[in-house]
């Protein structure tokens, strides 16, 4: 299989501050999930017994408020049904599409203590990500 990621990548995101940071963008999420959520031993969720798409869910509900905040919106999501052009072993299990009204509102939520801490879950959540920015086509 490929390299996998889950964590968000220093070296990439100063290649996307380099970008325009005062007009509107999406970024595309590509989310594939552990079967079950894999948290830090001593964590309050280890117990809990969640799959990697329950984790995710909490993730969702931990940076509820940080995500509003930065004035970000789910413009599309959809569940991963079949591969039709690319290699067979790269599924996902839920596609989202967040749009953005600029840089520094994405950067001011992922740099927030809130959304940090929330993301433990997002962590223990996946198997692997993708996230991409794009300008939308008019």
């Amino acid at each position: 299989m490929a390299n996998t990621y889950i964590e968000l990548d220093p070296e990439n995101l100063s290649g996307f501050e380099d970008l325009p940071r005062d007009e509107p963008f999406q970024m595309l999420n590509l989310l594939r999930f552990r079967e079950w959520a894999q948290y830090p031993d001593g964590h309050e969720h280890v117990q809990r017994g969640w799959t990697g798409r329950e984790a995710y869910e909490e993730y969702s509900r931990a940076i509820a408020s940080t995500f509003v905040a930065s004035g970000a919106e789910v413009v599309w999501q959809a569940s991963f049904q079949s591969t039709v052009v690319g290699a067979e072993n790269e599924t996902w299990d839920a596609m989202i599409v967040v749009e953005y009204p600029n840089a520094d509102a994405f950067l001011a939520m992922i740099s927030d203590p809130k959304h940090h801490a929330g993301s433990i879950n997002r962590t223990a959540a996946l198997a692997d990500w993708r996230l991409y920015r794009a300008t939308p086509v008019a």
